[in-house]
């Protein structure tokens, strides 16, 4: 849930607004313009939750963040939600970028 609505699809939280159509792919198959949305605002950290459990995503990811000079930080959903909020609160510029699995 954010602010009270509940997301069944995978979502990106920015400080002013949620992107509500982001379609990542897979994690093992995420690449750069995956992340273009995300690129785009410029944070300086983004929080990428990766669902239930954390999970890595691809060296490219890595490099291509490291590239943008956007640092990451790679956590469970719940973890990714909770950073934000401590970050946001701080007035840094922070994206939380969540995974979440269609249901079965």
């Amino acid at each position: 849930m954010v602010n009270g609505t509940r997301y069944n699809k995978s979502l990106v939280v920015l400080p002013d607004t949620i992107l509500k159509d982001w379609v990542p792919s897979p994690l093992e198959a995420l690449t750069a313009h995956d992340l273009q949305p995300i690129m785009e605002f410029r944070p300086e950290i983004l929080l990428l939750g990766t669902g239930i459990v954390q999970r890595f995503p691809p060296r490219h990811i890595l490099q291509a963040l490291a590239q943008a000079r956007i640092g990451l930080e790679v956590m469970d959903n719940s973890a990714a939600c909770r950073t934000y909020n401590v970050l946001a609160g701080e007035d840094r510029r922070v994206a939380a970028a969540l995974m979440i699995a269609p249901p079965d």
